[in-house]
């Protein structure tokens, strides 16, 4: 199914305003990657380009770069997001509860919520048995936690056309790789309808530093000038900002600080929500019954 046939354009100035509990004008909504780099297969980004352009595997430099995030760098969001009371998602490949279970034990015990990344980071569309590895590692995070993942995200917001069926299918209610909007929409699959949360490619710590190689501080000012014009718009209608940050980034000495310079910025602002993917979807659902669309 084309993504048009699962959901019609809608500018968004035509639709009636979402509404934020309290008066509330913005609901900020991070997400915290954590991802398991097979050490047999191409790493899923570099930040050291192999020798005169021949492919390295093992690539141990890069694979090394990524383990940094583990071991070190997600201690530092750990701590971050203990003394600032905020729980955030997390996005998370299923085999990390294997591979890192240290880790993903402190995210369950401080309350994060656990969103579904695949099982291991790796494009979807060069998935074998994509149904299975959906439902495995599905299956896989709620015998960990407890509690079956809601949320999904594709690694690097990948997909087939066949993806939302699959996703609906195994319990999924809402994904973040449709990145097309400010506020929530709801698609059509033929496994009745899924949610999208506006998920972020611009702040977003992979484009930023990954791709467009900004300098460290760079991150701080495009989520304070994000911030900003969000909140002035959400005296109106609703706004939802999402960060996404990757350990093995954002966690580097150099870049934290600016993570948390940002956090310093919306604390000074009224009218604030920190909230995960699960409360963004029943705020959704309840707004979309408070104005009379199902």
């Amino acid at each position: 199914m084309q993504p048009r046939d699962r959901v019609p354009y809608s500018a968004i100035v035509d639709r009636p305003p979402l509404q934020l509990p309290g008066g509330a004008r913005i609901a900020v909504w991070t997400i915290v990657n954590l991802e398991v780099w097979d050490i047999g297969k191409p790493m899923a980004r570099q930040v050291l380009p192999a020798p005169t352009g021949q492919v390295l595997l093992p690539d141990v430099p890069n694979w090394s770069w990524h383990e940094y995030g583990m071991r070190v760098g997600v201690w530092r969001f750990f701590k971050l997001y203990e003394r600032l009371g905020i729980a955030p998602t997390l996005s998370i490949n299923a085999r990390v509860v294997e591979d890192y279970e240290r880790v993903a034990a402190q995210a369950r015990e401080a309350g994060w919520e656990f969103m579904g990344h695949s099982w291991e980071q790796g494009p979807i569309h060069r998935e074998e048995d994509q149904r299975g590895m959906i439902h495995r590692s599905m299956d896989r995070l709620e015998r960990f936690t407890g509690t079956r993942p809601v949320g999904w995200l594709g690694p690097g917001l990948t997909q087939t056309l066949e993806t939302p069926e699959l996703l609906a299918e195994a319990g999924v209610q809402y994904i973040g790789d449709w990145v097309y909007d400010d506020e929530p929409t709801l698609i059509r699959t033929d496994k009745g309808p899924l949610v999208t949360l506006p998920y972020t490619v611009e702040l977003n710590d992979i484009p930023m530093m990954l791709v467009q190689h900004h300098e460290s501080d760079y991150l701080l000012k495009r989520a304070i000038d994000q911030f900003d014009r969000l909140y002035e718009e959400g005296a109106e209608r609703a706004k939802i900002l999402s960060l996404a940050i990757h350990p093995y980034i954002s966690g580097q000495p150099h870049r934290i600080k600016h993570l948390e310079a940002f956090y310093d910025h919306v604390a000074r602002r009224t009218g604030v929500l920190h909230w995960n993917g699960v409360q963004l979807l029943d705020w959704y659902r309840g707004e979309r019954q408070r104005l009379g669309l199902g």
